[in-house]
């Protein structure tokens, strides 16, 4: 028998070998200019840069986002029909790419049914477990999903055997774990009638107080029609029978001048409309809307559980589902790992290892019940990783966008053995990333800039992270840089009173916050540092609270619309040219009839990815041709939006076009380093980093004795931390008092008061660990923070 014979590799160079590399050539994705890199494949590369200056549109607008095309383009052309069309990016050569895996701070769905275990297969796999082993047997696995409702029918069927026509009787039922009540929300509301209209007005005189439910549009129209009640008749003196149509009626098939629509009542349509999404991500006027005019509290039958109470009722060792899901997480896998029953065992080892995954990635203070919409933007990101970690995939891209956001010192440690062992599986790993304990541990380097926005696009330096540190570049100078303690803290001009908090860990929490100061609130990840200053507060302090949630807007949405300067601007030429403001929207009357406003014809090709293409009639200026012969201070209301913030602040600030409303608006976008930014921008081309600080400037000008900022260091570059502290001090120097809850040292070292939180994460922390200034908790060193601060100012 004849051995075949082995050629040994290490003597042979074969193609395959030489494709370690990815490459970029000329890609010009939003700020990019002609970019060209090299990055090592099964590697860890980090991005750095100033926010804005393109990390992300080089990473996930390029190299990410023509992976999954390409991905997408090996389905079946009626397989891709179902999935969403991308685009190729601007981008002349990509060449060795794989397989790419995006793991972004992106919140988690808006969906008010969604919860971490849902979210993560959990769930799916506990609600088998308990279809299994629960006592009592109710059913099968939907059974205690509170997703899926108790429905049975019966009725006669007709069927077609041996020639004849044969009737018969079938019925059905599906057992499902809704709790009947709730309808599986876990909370059941209350509606505040007075909130919604007043009564002494009838509907034409404007008598409805609900965003959106104007006379002059199709409620209007709906309301004037119907036919029900009269719309000049004050709302006080409806009949019983009147004021039950307008409230509560169910929908309806209407017909009014010959157009077919539906009539709903006003509380079932704000059911529909607004209490089905997640309050947090409803528009802010929206949101304020709804927590003036509706009471949430727990479903009192299923105790805000979400589940029936035959669902409640099936037991494994005396725990529910219900109770498995409101533990904390390192309970429950401890809990999952006593349960030995020999017919189950493939699926409580699949159980424990996504339990242990949260345990590890530093998670596992959460509970399989929180809402996903609830989580932070770290929070969120580490729970997308986790079915990433023990994947026996190898040469695959993962892409991360900021992984550390969220994250105290001591567990950014952990995230870098993380990023590391996905690294070592022989996996290419992208990071864009700002802090300097992460982008330490990257075998490669690409720093963009110089600057921001139109500024920015170009690669300064790549290379490794000593050559990183004696560039000379704006990362590089800031690479090493150290806040040191404040020599001399300011001293408090009176105390905010926190007493007896409890919202979620917290344990009877009571806290004195000096006013007039600023105040850093610290912590891990988990220890109740957002429950103490977003859900403890007292009501009625003057407080602005600005938290991590995102900026939604669509492509017409920018940081003129966004900020609420449009409006001015848009009063301030009508005044000027003795016309209506509305010609000066491209969302209203002045918007392009061939475009209606965009600015790009877009053309669906099915399939294949859609095609934009400038408008040919406004060449992309998104206005009617007659709106751009009226002028403010010598501009058209087109060149305007194409300013920049810095020079619309001139701009605005003196002679004919000196509008005071939009100056202010403008001077906060100024404060907060947007300075760069057009105002025309869409908002889906800033980077993470830009809309917090758009975010940031639009409540500036809000009148409040208070401002909690919650982690507003996210997505900024070192450089840019320097001016948010600048900002800080201006804020607090002009008679506010800031409370910031934070996890970058050098925020901590610029505080004249920090409250630590801990000492764990869940329920080993929600206790007040440590109250001083830096220096004290420098000097004292007993908490963790304390000692990764101490290390941070060299001490």
């Amino acid at each position: 028998m004849s051995t075949p014979t082995r050629t040994d590799a290490s003597h042979e160079s074969r193609v395959a070998d030489s494709h370690d590399l990815i490459r970029v050539q000329g890609a010009r994705v939003n700020n990019l200019k002609d970019v060209s890199v090299d990055l090592p494949k099964r590697r860890l590369t980090v991005f750095t840069g100033v926010s804005g200056s393109g990390k992300s549109s080089l990473v996930f607008g390029t190299i990410a986002a023509e992976s999954q095309r390409m991905i997408n383009e090996t389905y079946s052309a009626f397989v891709q029909g179902f999935m969403p069309s991308l685009a190729r990016p601007d981008v002349d050569v990509l060449d060795g790419l794989t397989t790419a895996i995006i793991v972004d701070q992106e919140r988690m769905g808006a969906n008010v049914r969604s919860t971490v275990g849902t979210a993560t297969d959990a769930n799916a796999l506990l609600r088998i477990l308990f279809s299994r082993l629960g006592q009592p047997h109710i059913g099968s696995p939907q059974a205690f999903s509170f997703n899926v409702a108790s429905i049975s029918g019966a009725g006669a069927v007709t069927r077609g055997r041996a020639g004849k026509t044969v009737k018969e009787r079938r019925s059905f039922s599906i057992t499902g774990g809704m709790c009947p009540r709730c309808e599986g929300m876990g909370t059941v509301n209350d509606v505040d009638r007075s909130a919604l209209y007043d009564e002494s007005k009838s509907l034409n005189e404007g008598a409805l107080s609900i965003p959106g439910y104007t006379m002059d549009g199709w409620y209007g129209r709906i309301f004037r029609g119907c036919g029900w009640f009269d719309p000049d008749k004050p709302i006080g003196r409806y009949t019983s029978k009147e004021l039950d149509d307008l409230l509560y009626k169910e929908s309806t098939k209407i017909k009014i001048d010959g157009i077919n629509l539906t009539y709903l009542g006003l509380i079932p349509q704000m059911q529909k409309s607004f209490l089905a999404k997640d309050v947090d991500a409803l528009q802010p006027h929206i949101r304020a809307f709804v927590q003036r005019a509706v009471t949430f509290a727990p479903c009192p039958e299923c105790g805000g559980t979400r589940l029936s109470e035959a669902a409640r009722s099936s037991k494994i060792s005396g725990i529910s589902i219900a109770d498995a899901c409101s533990q904390q997480i390192n309970d429950l896998a401890a809990w999952v790992r006593g349960i030995d029953e020999p017919s189950v065992a493939p699926l409580t080892q699949a159980l424990r290892e996504i339990l242990d995954s949260f345990v590890e990635i530093g998670l596992g203070y959460l509970s399989l019940d929180r809402p996903a919409g609830t989580l932070s933007g770290g929070e969120a990101q580490r729970t997308k990783m986790i079915r990433h970690l023990g994947s026996s995939l190898t040469d695959v891209t993962y892409v991360f966008d900021e992984p550390t956001i969220g994250l105290h010192p001591h567990d950014i440690e952990r995230m870098n053995t993380l990023l590391l062992q996905l690294r070592d599986k022989g996996n290419t790993v992208l990071v864009v990333e700002h802090k300097p304990e992460a982008i330490v541990i990257a075998d490669h380097v690409v720093d963009l800039g110089p600057g921001a926005g139109t500024a920015g696009g170009m690669v300064c330096f790549e290379g490794t992270v000593e050559g990183l540190r004696t560039s000379g570049t704006l990362t590089g100078r800031h690479f090493d840089y150290r806040a040191a303690l404040k020599p001399a803290v300011r001293t408090p001009t009176g105390t905010l009173e926190i007493r007896g908090a409890t919202k979620n860990n917290l344990r009877n929490v009571d806290v004195d916050i000096p006013l007039g100061v600023l105040v850093v609130m610290t912590g891990v990840a988990g220890s109740g540092k957002s429950s103490l200053v977003h859900g403890s507060i007292p009501a009625g302090a003057g407080v602005v609270s600005i938290d991590q949630g995102g900026i939604r807007g669509s492509r017409r949405s920018n940081p003129a619309t966004y900020t609420g300067m449009l409006d001015p601007i848009r009063k301030a030429f009508a005044k000027a040219n003795g016309v209506k403001p509305a010609l000066f929207s491209s969302n209203s009357e002045g918007a392009c009839p061939n475009c209606n406003g965009a600015g790009v014809i877009f053309t669906d090709l099915a399939m294949m990815a859609g095609v934009a293409t400038v408008c040919e009639v406004c060449e992309g200026k998104r206005f009617e041709a007659s709106v751009l012969d009226y002028h403010l201070g010598g501009r058209d209301i087109s060149e305007v939006l194409a300013m920049s913030v810095n020079e619309a602040r001139v701009f605005f600030g003196t002679g004919e076009a000196r509008t005071a409303a939009a100056h202010t608006i403008l001077g906060g976008l100024v404060d907060v380093g947007l300075g760069y930014l057009s105002l025309g921008q869409p908002l889906t081309t800033l980077s993470g980093g830009e809309r917090q600080r758009l975010k940031l400037a639009t409540h500036l000008s809000e009148k409040g004795g208070v401002y909690v900022l919650d982690e507003p260091t996210t997505g900024l570059h070192l450089a840019d931390v320097e001016q948010l502290l600048g900002l800080l001090d201006r804020l607090v120097d002009s008679g506010k008092s800031v409370i910031v809850v934070e996890h970058h040292q050098a925020v901590m070292a610029h505080a004249d008061w920090i409250v630590d939180l801990g000492p764990g994460a869940g329920h080993a922390g929600g206790r007040i660990v440590f109250e001083g200034t830096p220096a004290d908790l420098v000097a004292a060193g007993s908490t963790l923070t304390g000692q990764y601060l101490a290390t941070y100012v060299g001490h």
